[in-house]
């Protein structure tokens, strides 16, 4: 039986936009301004997208602690110009050598974060020292910088640096995410020092300047980072502070597991969707989910949709839910890593037609909530991303990769036009980028309408959250054949993913991109 449901998230009447950036000197999006900002001023300087890439991804790291960092993961995709080459970038979690999967008996319920899986005893696998994985971020950084930058790497951090020393400046979005996650990150004493020092979440006077987190300690390993480079973090003296930083606090993080670390970087010839080409993010990502969920959509519909409606929206749902069940019931790793091929996401162009498509995480909202006390690392929770049920393609494992959410995509279409598409959300993820993908390809929309059109999300459960904006006639549509919830998008709590776009067009040679609209943080900037 289908049903069609208001949810009762109560909601504020917005009508909201955000125009599309077009620039000559190519553009980045990101999660959050500031960021975008030093990406652009890369570009600008004469960087090429994968410069700007870095830079910015150690500046959201800064600006944007809750969602990514160095204690974090990302998965990237780009095109080399140069080479006429896409690339994928795997550097995502491990779990460390010295895990056992007995430390994490099943309990009653459900976690109490993103996945829903089976609860665990005291949530260990959620939140605390024991959900910590091996971070694979600043390797991942390491490899593309060898392999493609044309800046040096202490340059590439120096934004992240300034931005560092001059603290974390807290406005009501910043109180607003602090405040939300206040309760866990109270329970331990170094995240509660740095993020609620009084006990409250920072909260800035009206009329008043804004309060400042002091990031001291983060400015300063980023600082060792930046001379000592990236071997320093997984070998060398960084590695020792912060392998005993981990276990002062109870963290299974050894020096073997930092010095085993290795990321993946190779080529890609990406996959056919209609007459475009993907080139999705390989490996334990969510990139092998969309190349069969846009497989499944192609097959249901026999020709190229050239408009919305509510045949192509139940065809996404069908095509999601389908590959979903697949998803989750056989993907993973073995503790060899013998399988083939809540986050921030960040694009970047160039003029030379470079694109970037990177997403990096800390997987849930402040990661694991337990702040490294001297070198100020956030740390990620990447033993969330197992399935704690034993005996399955994903569950828990010493050495082992988890299957994760991250889906970042660059298409290239019928006239050579190149887009990065990504996103933050969980499960919600691919969804997103699915639909943004079809609308640009199929529907032949612009940027613009792309990132302003209503979504549907369909990330393996029962129901589809349908967005408030969309047709009543697709609603109705949708409403014959799934239980569908009506939810409006909005600042928070976030019900669907939170995505970015960014194109070249290789006959005019601009770039246009796009920011996830009801963010009031996230911007493209342009590098004129």
């Amino acid at each position: 039986r289908s049903t069609c449901r208001m949810s009762n998230v109560l909601a504020e009447k917005w009508s909201v936009t955000k125009p599309a950036v077009q620039s000559s000197g190519g553009v980045v999006t990101s999660q959050h301004y500031l960021a975008s900002e030093v990406g652009a001023r890369v570009l600008a300087q004469g960087g090429n997208a994968m410069d700007a890439a870095v830079a910015t991804s150690f500046a959201l790291g800064v600006v944007e602690p809750w969602m990514s960092g160095l204690g974090g993961c990302a998965f990237m995709v780009t095109y080399s110009a140069a080479h006429d080459k896409t690339y994928v970038l795997e550097s995502g979690v491990r779990a460390p050598l010295a895990i056992d999967p007995a430390d994490y008996p099943l309990s009653t319920g459900f976690d109490s974060d993103l996945f829903n899986w089976p609860g665990v005893f005291e949530n260990r696998n959620v939140m605390g020292p024991w959900s910590v994985a091996v971070p694979g971020l600043v390797a991942g950084l390491d490899a593309v910088v060898e392999r493609f930058a044309t800046w040096g790497w202490s340059d590439l951090i120096a934004p992240a640096i300034e931005l560092a020393e001059r603290g974390l400046r807290v406005d009501w979005y910043s109180s607003l995410k602090i405040a939300s996650a206040a309760r866990d990150l109270s329970r331990f004493p170094s995240s509660k020092a740095l993020f609620l020092a009084d006990g409250q979440a920072p909260v800035g006077e009206w009329g008043g300047p804004l309060p400042v987190i002091d990031l001291k300690a983060l400015h300063h390993t980023l600082q060792r980072l930046a001379v000592e480079g990236a071997e320093s973090f997984y070998r060398g003296s960084l590695a020792e502070d912060i392998v005993r930083d981990a276990s002062l606090l109870g963290m299974k993080l050894g020096v073997d597991d930092l010095k085993s670390y290795t990321p993946v970087l190779h080529a890609v010839d990406g996959f056919s969707y209609r007459d475009v080409t993907v080139n999705s993010a390989t490996g334990l990502s969510a990139g092998p989910t969309l190349q069969h969920a846009l497989g499944l959509l192609e097959q249901n519909i026999s020709g190229p949709p050239t408009a919305p409606d509510g045949q192509l929206y139940g065809a996404y749902a069908a095509a999601m839910n389908e590959a979903y069940a697949e998803r989750l019931c056989g993907f993973g790793d073995s503790p060899e890593g013998a399988i083939p091929s809540c986050t921030t996401h960040l694009n970047v162009v160039d003029r030379e037609g470079n694109v970037v498509a990177l997403t990096q995480t800390l997987l849930s909202l402040f990661g694991s909530k337990v702040v490294l006390p001297d070198t100020g690392i956030l740390m990620n929770n990447g033993m969330m991303w197992f399935d704690p049920t034993p005996d399955r393609a994903n569950s828990i494992a010493p050495g082992k990769r988890p299957l994760s959410n991250m889906c970042p995509v660059i298409m290239c279409d019928r006239v050579g036009r190149r887009t990065a598409i990504g996103a933050s959300g969980g499960r919600r993820i691919m969804s997103a980028v699915l639909q943004l993908l079809s609308f640009l390809a199929d529907c032949q929309m612009t940027v613009h309408d792309a990132i302003h059109q209503p979504r549907i999300d369909v990330s393996g459960g029962t129901d589809i959250t349908v967005d408030t904006l969309l047709d009543p006639d697709i609603v109705e549509f949708l409403s014959r054949h799934y239980s569908v919830i009506t939810i409006p998008q909005g600042v928070y709590p976030s019900m669907y993913a939170c995505p970015g776009i960014a194109q070249f067009d290789p006959h005019t040679g601009n770039s246009t991109g796009a920011a996830f609209v009801m963010s009031p943080v996230a911007a493209a900037v342009g590098a004129d």
